[in-house]
C-alpha cells in the first residue's frame, strides 16, 4: 500500500470535527482552538505513520488504528498544553531567599488577599470618597508609607531603576549630580548609575576615589551647575579594608552649605534591624530619612517583601515635583501592586509580626535549628517512600541531611552565609545532573542546587506545601530510575 493510500485511512478534519466528544471540547476551548488542534494532531499523526511506513514491520491498517485509537487524546493533550500558564509556581529548594530568576520576594498570603480582593473589582484607585472628584492615585498608600519610613512624602513607580530616572530627571535635569567614585554600581539587568544619570538629562561629577571620598571632595566638586548630591549604598558589593565612606550625615551637613539636595538609592530597602537576628545590619529606610536624606529610593521586591515597584519617600517638596513629571504617568504602578504596598507596609506597623508574616523575613532569620528538624523530617518521608517500592529493597537514591549556607540574593546582603540545613540526594542509576532536570520537567517543577555528585534541596527557602510538592516529585522513586518516568 503507497503512502498516499494509507494517509486517506486517516478521518478527514470536518468529520472529527462533528464527533460529539469533539462537540464537547468546542464547548469548553471554542471552535477555533479545538480545530487547530484537530489538524495538529492529524498533522502529527502523518508524521508518524511516514516514519513507519518505511520502518515498521506493521501492516499499515495496524498502523492507522493503533494511531487513530490515541488521535483523540492527543486533541485533548494538545488543548490543555494551550490552557496552561507559561509561567508557573516552582518549588525554591535552591537557598537564595531573593532569587531573581524565580521572582525574588514571595507574596505573603494576606497580601495575596488584601491585594486580590482589591485588583479584583472597581477600587477607589484614583477617586477622592470625600470629594466625589478625581483623586491622586499614590494617596492611597501614601500615608502608611509615610508613618512606617518617618517620611514627609512618598509616592511609587514600577521599580528602583525607575525610581532613579524619575528623582534624576525631575530634579537635576540639566545639571551636575555628585557622586563618589566608590559607588558608581552596576547591578544586574545592565543598570548603571552613570548611565541612568545620563538618561535622566544629568551630568556625572565624579568625586573622591574607588576606596575613599571625604566631604571636602563633594564640597569642591559644587559648582554654578550642581543640582544635587546623589549616595548610593552598594548593596551588591562590598569595599573592605583601607577605606573612607563620606556619611549621610556629612552630606546633610553640605546641604546646610548649599541648599543642595541628597538623594540616596538605598537599593533593597529593609525596614527592620537584621542585627537583631544575627545578619549583618542593612542601612533601614528610616535609617535614611532621620539622618538627613532629602529622597530616598528602593525597591519592593528585595529586603522589603513586597511586590516588585520602586519607592520613592522624602521631603514634601521634592516628592511634590516628582508627582508632577510627565515621567511619573508613564512610570506609574498598577491597582494591584498599590494595594499590595499598602498591605505590605501596615504588616510593618509591628516590626516584630513582620518578621513572620513577611516570607522574605521569615525565611532570613529562621534559626537553623529549626530548619534541621525540617530537613531530617522530609529525608526520613523520601527515604521510606523510596525504599517502599524499590525492588528487593534497592535504594534508588543515598539520602542524608547536610549543612550549608543560604544566601539572600538579588543584590542583598552579599557578604552573609546564612547557616543552614539541606537534604541531599545522591542517586544510584543517573547522574545528579539529570534528577535536577527532571525535577525542573515536573508540572510543579523543583529547584534545588547541584553540588560534587549530589542534589542539595536547601529548606530555608521552602514552606510547608513546598516540602509537600517535593515529597510528591519523589513518590515511588519513578523520578530515580534509569528509564525516564
Amino acid at each position: 500500500m503507497e503512502k498516499n493510500d494509507i494517509y486517506r485511512l486517516l478521518p478527514r478534519v470536518d468529520s472529527l470535527m462533528k464527533e460529539k466528544e469533539t462537540e464537547e471540547l468546542i464547548k469548553e476551548y471554542g471552535y477555533d482552538c479545538v480545530i487547530d488542534a484537530v489538524r495538529s494532531a492529524l498533522n502529527e499523526a502523518r508524521g508518524e505513520i511516514g516514519c513507519c511506513a518505511t520502518d515498521s514491520e506493521e501492516k499499515p491498517e495496524e498502523t492507522v488504528g493503533r494511531i487513530l485509537a490515541g488521535i483523540r487524546e492527543k486533541i485533548r493533550d494538545i488543548l490543555c498544553g494551550e490552557k496552561r500558564m507559561n509561567l508557573t509556581r516552582v518549588v525554591n529548594v535552591t537557598g537564595i531567599i531573593l532569587h531573581t530568576g524565580l521572582g525574588r520576594a514571595p507574596l505573603g498570603q494576606e497580601v495575596l488577599r488584601n491585594a486580590g480582593e482589591i485588583a479584583g473589582g472597581y477600587s477607589d484607585l484614583e477617586f477622592d470618597l470625600e470629594t466625589g472628584k478625581r483623586g491622586e492615585r499614590c494617596l492611597n498608600f501614601e500615608e502608611i508609607v509615610c508613618r512606617v519610613t518617618g517620611a514627609e512624602a512618598a509616592m511609587a513607580v514600577n521599580n528602583n531603576a525607575a525610581a532613579m530616572l524619575l528623582i534624576l530627571s525631575a530634579l537635576a535635569s540639566g545639571g551636575e549630580v555628585v557622586v563618589s567614585r566608590g559607588e558608581l554600581v552596576e547591578i544586574g539587568g545592565g543598570f548603571r548609575i552613570p548611565e541612568i544619570l545620563e538618561l535622566g538629562g544629568a551630568m556625572l561629577r565624579e568625586v573622591g576615589t574607588t576606596n575613599r571620598t571625604r566631604p571636602e571632595d563633594y564640597r569642591r566638586a559644587v559648582c554654578q551647575e550642581t543640582k544635587a548630591f546623589l549616595k548610593v549604598h552598594t548593596s551588591n558589593y562590598r569595599i573592605i579594608g583601607y577605606t573612607r565612606e563620606t556619611t549621610l550625615e556629612e552630606l546633610a551637613e553640605l546641604k546646610k552649605e548649599t541648599g543642595l539636595p541628597v538623594i540616596q538609592d538605598l537599593g533593597s530597602g529593609v525596614l527592620v534591624d537584621l542585627g537583631k537576628y544575627g545578619l549583618v545590619h542593612e542601612p533601614m529606610v528610616q535609617e535614611s530619612v532621620r539622618r538627613g536624606a532629602d529622597v530616598v529610593s528602593f525597591s519592593g521586591d528585595k529586603l522589603l517583601g513586597g511586590p516588585q515597584a520602586g519607592i520613592i519617600v522624602g521631603k514634601k517638596k521634592y516628592i511634590e515635583k516628582m508627582k508632577r513629571h510627565p515621567l511619573a504617568r508613564a512610570l506609574r504602578i498598577d491597582k494591584f501592586t498599590a494595594a499590595a504596598l499598602e498591605a505590605v507596609f501596615r504588616q510593618y506597623l509591628d516590626p516584630e509580626k513582620a518578621v513572620e508574616t513577611i516570607p522574605v523575613l521569615r525565611m532570613l532569620t529562621r534559626p537553623a535549628e529549626e530548619i534541621h528538624v525540617d530537613a531530617e523530617k522530609l529525608a526520613e518521608r523520601l527515604r521510606a517512600s523510596i525504599r517502599a517500592e524499590a525492588p528487593d529493597g534497592a535504594e534508588g537514591a543515598l539520602i542524608t541531611v547536610e549543612k550549608c549556607a543560604s544566601r539572600a540574593g538579588g543584590g542583598s546582603l552579599p557578604e552573609q552565609d546564612i547557616p543552614s540545613y539541606a537534604v541531599t540526594v545522591a542517586p544510584v542509576d543517573i547522574p545528579a545532573g539529570e534528577l535536577a532536570e527532571r525535577l525542573r520537567k515536573l508540572e510543579v517543577p523543583v529547584i534545588g542546587y547541584l553540588s560534587g555528585e549530589k542534589l542539595f534541596l536547601d529548606m530555608r527557602t521552602v514552606d510547608e506545601k513546598g516540602a509537600e510538592q517535593v515529597a510528591e516529585a519523589f513518590r515511588g522513586g519513578e523520578i530515580l530510575r534509569k528509564e525516564a518516568p
